[in-house]
């Protein structure tokens, strides 16, 4: 016998094993499925193109090189692609956990002035949207169109997250805030000193969901930026994908040995690094942080 996670025996009976052994061979096969289309992606970038056009690669590169990824950094758009979409991910991030702190922790006080209208505001607005035309008109008439701001400020404000957050600063005992006031603490201070060291899982789980989200996006470099230079990598992605033909020339007297399928590949191995380079550091908070926003005792 063995205690299992809850601390009760687990007895080694032959039903037992027969149904551990379901359940794992069902769940890595579930895994290989999964699992095997992103190998599938790497082991493209690190195969010579032509040669992985033959077919019959399948679990290691029959023509190592790095040659694929040298083709994708020589070329100036994707380097200007990854700028821009570093650039939007870190700042974009940092102002919308900044502005989302800041607004759901006072329309989380119940001693706000019609606080009950402004949290009935976020939620109909959250599900009834003006729509893409009126959405575009207003960019215009603030002139973020065709600018990198066009990025970062629409998403400072996502009323889901907004949601979130208002649930969790209420979960905080007010006991707690009013003792800090009690001592003559300012909001500022309350809301820095008291409320900020508390809310790391929250703050946590929402930089890393709006650093996704800006990293993934690609409509609004397609819908609202004419200029090739503010392009992000993912909407570069998406139309290197939409294209048949591979590349020809990566500049110099060098032979290019990519195609457009193992240019596709390297592009998406380097935009995954970023986040899977993040994520392990935040996902200890991930889980918690989620669920101390969704129940409110």
């Amino acid at each position: 016998m063995k205690e299992n996670a809850v601390g009760r025996k687990y007895k080694w009976t032959k039903e037992n094993v027969i149904f551990d052994a379901v359940v794992w061979v069902v769940l890595l096969a579930v895994f290989a499925l999964i699992a095997y289309p992103f190998y599938y992606i790497i082991l493209a970038s690190f195969n010579e193109g032509y040669d992985f056009m033959r077919g019959g690669v399948y679990f290691f590169p029959r023509k190592f090189t790095f040659f694929n990824y040298v083709n994708l950094l020589a070329q100036e758009k994707w380097i200007k692609a990854f700028q821009v979409s570093f650039f939007r991910t870190i700042l974009g991030a940092l102002l919308t956990v900044t502005a989302t702190c800041f607004v759901s922790y006072v329309l989380s006080r119940e001693e706000l002035i019609f606080g009950k209208i402004y949290k009935f505001l976020v939620i109909f607005a959250m599900y009834v949207s003006g729509g893409l035309i009126p959405y575009y008109i207003t960019l215009r008439n603030l002139h973020l169109l065709n600018t990198v701001w066009v990025y970062i400020i629409p998403s400072m404000l996502n009323l889901f997250f907004i949601m979130v957050g208002i649930n969790f600063f209420a979960s905080i005992p007010v006991s707690l805030i009013e003792s800090a006031r009690l001592d003559g603490a300012s909001e500022f201070t309350i809301l820095f000193r008291i409320v900020r060291p508390v809310s790391t899982p929250f703050i946590a789980t929402l930089a890393l969901f709006s650093a996704v989200n800006q990293w993934n996006a690609w409509l609004d470099s397609a819908y609202y930026v004419n200029g090739e230079g503010l392009r992000t990598i993912a909407y570069r992605m998406l139309t290197e994908v939409n294209q048949t033909l591979g590349s020809t020339s990566t500049g110099g007297s060098m032979v290019t040995t990519s195609t457009s399928m193992t240019t596709q590949a390297s592009a998406m191995v380097a935009s995954m690094l970023p986040i899977m380079c993040v994520y392990p550091f935040l996902q200890k908070y991930f889980v918690q942080g989620i669920m101390i926003g969704a129940v409110k005792e």
